[in-house]
């Protein structure tokens, strides 16, 4: 399930996680790449040991993990601390598919990649090209977000950034790991939960159905779950 979420951040936050990563140290995006991406890979990311880092992605987590349509797609176990990236002129990153273990640099805690997220902090009339092409069970997909919007897509896509030709494209990018393994069981539970949540919204919350679907879900966790 490819999922685009609107609003993850204010125009205010992105703002000003934009005054802080415009201004800090760059380094050769290569640094943090397996040996077959680093081949393709052409782009800037914001050092991990940056000491602007760790109130940034303070601040992005809490927003994910505040925004219910992304905590619904994605039923979070664990999520590696966000990254930041810049695209300029005549940067891409090929074809490829994301690492399967990923470690938590803060801990040394291995994360197994559910779930690839990039984070757009930037509009898409800053930059030409630069577009997030995922390839997906229904075709080829071509993501390019406003600023503060996400895409939550499956690892194991194939998926490449397209080379900029104008300006830059800067976002935030990272991995889940997700309670639910099983792709196909998350977008079931994905679309049972927003079917609860409406029919709440209509019917409310003590409705017989709702109730009832809820104890569904429960159970689909509880059966499917990796905690």
């Amino acid at each position: 399930m490819l999922l685009c979420v609107e609003n993850i951040l204010s125009p205010q936050e992105v703002a000003h996680i934009r005054s802080v990563i415009d201004t800090a140290q760059w380094d050769d995006g290569r640094n943090t790449a397996g040996a077959q991406s680093a081949q393709t890979k052409r782009n800037q990311q914001i050092p991990l040991d940056s000491p602007v880092l760790p109130d940034l992605q303070t601040l992005v987590l809490q927003r994910l993990m505040g925004n219910p349509t992304w905590v619904s797609a994605a039923l979070p176990l664990h999520v590696l601390p966000p990254m930041f990236n810049r695209y300029e002129e005549a940067e891409t990153f090929g074809v490829h598919v994301d690492n399967a273990i990923r470690v938590n640099p803060q801990t040394g805690q291995r994360l197994r990649t559910d779930l690839s997220c990039t984070l757009f902090l930037n509009d898409p009339e800053d930059y030409d090209g630069g577009e997030l092409v995922i390839e997906d069970n229904y075709g080829t997909q071509s993501v390019k977000l406003p600023a503060g919007h996400c895409v939550l897509y499956p690892s194991t896509s194939l998926h490449q950034v397209t080379p900029v030709t104008r300006g830059a494209r800067v976002a935030s990018f990272f991995w889940v790991q997700s309670m639910i393994r099983d792709g196909g069981q998350r977008e079931i539970l994905f679309d049972l939960d927003q079917s609860i949540q409406e029919l709440s919204a209509s019917a409310g919350l003590n409705d017989p159905t709702a109730v009832r679907l809820t104890g569904i879900y429960h159970n689909l966790i509880r059966q499917w779950a990796e905690t």
